[in-house]
């Protein structure tokens, strides 16, 4: 049987009476991470413009930020190598973040001189070095939230941080848009200039320390591992942690390419502009938020009546934030209604899983797949909402992934979580890959990417769950013992 991880005190974490103030204290920084990645949608166009690039050079804003994440991890477990212990296991969770918030406050900086010089090269580096910030946030963050309660129930937790790293990717557009342009008219947009992006990020800097700060103040535990912590690749020897891995690059790939393909999609099937599209591309992000939020539920408690309720009542008081945030742009958005279909569809697929981690995968990567072959074969809004509701259920899919291809790690648990958070580099390559295929056979058929990776996925939940149960893990058996929480 794996130790568990331990607080300063030598108390098992999972036995100590209430972790929630240090739970609601880790969620602050999930907020940031898809604050900065949906904002990239905004620094795309304008640097594309204003530094006249190819698509593809514009590209490299999301490339840079992606592959930050595979280079930091690779970062970690070198320097973890070459001082002989595990870097998280000597400083705690807890410093990991504070000095990953610091990490990403210097890539803000960067903004301010690379702004004033017009040098793209160097506002990528900025956004690098923001990224490599990410990295060491993630790497320290996930474990530690798994291990403030019983590992069976770890996804829950992280579906907590999701829906606040949801929320802000839905304002975040939306509040960076405003500090760049002002307003969201086409002469805002034709006088912006580069030298605009650098308050915004100064600001976002000040914050990023300012959390840092909020972190080192906190009374958050000190967890180390009561294992003698190992350095390397011995990590790679369990099969749970290999496929995770790919799980990890197809998810994250999957997630990132619906999102960026979706407004070529919109252009080319719906004939609509720049202008039109930002809606539906809001919708999927959204869509995010919707199922994070649903599967949050759990983390409060309710009592089972009221759980009944709240599962259905959540998806559209988030759906409602999504139609508001939006309506601030395109006013009207009554022709987003109809996607309630969706959200009633992602609802009954949620509750026939009964919150059981590999039950979720299986139930919820099945009919992503299903709806994408929909999007794929339709027309007009059911295809299209058919590929926005990829969003629905890709939401709740990393918390599963994590939890499972971390599962029985023990000692080697931080390595684990470090070569997960290197596959992000998904998030960079799989968009690329279908953006070739578009150019090939055409935008619409090209999102059979996206049935493939959730068929992957599907295979990852059923082959996972047969390797874990070969070593006496079964989280979906543990979480019906403990009444889904």
């Amino acid at each position: 049987m794996v130790n568990e991880p331990v607080s300063s005190s030598g108390q098992p974490l999972t036995q100590q009476t209430d972790n929630r103030s240090a739970l609601y204290t880790l969620m602050t920084v999930w907020f940031f991470w898809s604050f900065v990645a949906a904002s990239n949608g905004i620094l795309i166009p304008l640097f594309k413009d204003k530094f006249q690039l190819t698509q593809t050079q514009a590209q490299l804003v999301d490339f840079a930020f992606y592959a930050a994440y595979f280079v930091g991890s690779i970062l970690y477990l070198l320097i973890s190598a070459s001082i002989k212990t595990d870097i998280l296991n000597r400083i705690g969770y807890k410093n990991g973040i504070i000095y990953g918030l610091l990490i990403s406050a210097l890539g803000t900086l960067l903004f301010y001189p690379a702004a004033e010089m017009k040098s793209y090269a160097l506002l990528l580096s900025g956004l690098f070095i923001v990224g490599l910030g990410f990295s060491l946030q993630q790497t320290a963050t996930q474990p530690f939230m798994i291990a403030l309660g019983p590992p069976e129930t770890g996804a829950q937790r992280i579906n907590l941080g999701g829906a606040v790293n949801n929320l802000g990717g839905t304002i975040g557009p939306v509040i960076i848009s405003f500090a760049i342009f002002g307003s969201i008219s086409a002469d805002a947009a034709a006088n912006a200039t580069i030298e605009s992006v650098k308050v915004p990020y100064l600001i976002l800097g000040a914050l990023f320390l300012a959390l840092a700060g909020f972190f080192k103040l906190s009374k958050l535990p000190h967890i180390t591992n009561d294992e003698d912590v190992e350095v390397g690749t011995g990590v790679l020897k369990y099969p749970q942690l290999v496929m995770g891995m790919t799980a990890i690059f197809v998810y994250v790939g999957v997630e990132v390419t619906i999102g960026s393909n979706l407004g070529e999609y919109l252009k080319q099937t719906e004939k609509l502009d720049a202008s039109q599209v930002s809606k539906y591309v809001s919708l999927f992000w959204g869509s995010m938020m919707i199922g994070r939020w649903t599967a949050s539920i759990a983390n409060f408690n309710p009592s089972a009546a009221m759980k009944r309720v709240l599962v259905f009542v959540v998806p559209f008081v988030a759906f409602a934030i999504v139609l508001s945030v939006n309506a601030l742009y395109s006013g009207d958005v009554s022709d987003l209604y109809p996607y309630v279909i969706c959200i009633f569809v992602m609802i009954a697929t949620y509750l026939a899983s009964r919150e059981k981690p590999v039950t979720i995968l299986l139930y919820f990567t099945a009919v992503g797949a299903i709806l994408s072959i929909i999007g794929v074969f339709a027309t007009g809004k059911v295809a299209l909402f058919s590929l926005i509701s990829g969003g629905l259920f890709c939401s709740i899919l990393w918390p599963s992934i994590f939890s499972l291809g971390t599962a029985g790690l023990g000692k080697y648990t931080n390595q684990g979580a470090a070569f997960l958070i290197m596959m992000i580099l998904g998030g960079a390559i799989i968009p690329l890959v279908q953006g070739k295929i578009a150019d090939s056979v055409g935008i619409q058929l090209s999102y059979l990417t996206a049935v493939v990776c959730f068929a992957y996925l599907f295979f990852f939940g059923l082959r996972v769950q047969a390797i874990l149960r070969k070593q006496g893990i079964d989280f979906d058996k543990a979480v019906v013992s403990k009444g889904g929480h």
